[in-house]
């Protein structure tokens, strides 16, 4: 029995050692996250603005480098960016 005992114990003191470890690098990255809002709302300003729309349209026409990585010009990319971006803010609000 005491066998016993000392394994189960170890086996939750892992688990919970796991379990601080994970949240705190959760919580590390979500604090990364919301520190970098600035950067994606500018980001969101240049993709419902002109300048993406002009930048899209000189990629369209061959216009750009063709070696230039043009991720921000695809039409889903950022757009499922700021969706999976607000879903993560509102899973913290919710857990918060």
């Amino acid at each position: 029995m005491k066998k016993a005992a000392t394994e189960r114990v170890r086996r939750m003191e892992a688990i919970l050692d796991a379990a601080n470890e994970k949240m705190d690098a959760l919580e590390c990255a979500m604090n990364e996250l919301i520190a970098y809002q600035n950067e994606i709302q500018q980001l969101e300003a240049y993709y419902t603005g002109e300048d993406w729309k002009n930048d899209f349209a000189l990629d369209e026409a061959g216009k750009l480098p063709a070696d230039l990585k043009r991720g921000v010009l695809s039409e889903d990319g950022v757009f499922n960016m700021l969706e999976h971006y607000r879903k993560l803010l509102a899973a913290c609000e919710e857990t918060g």
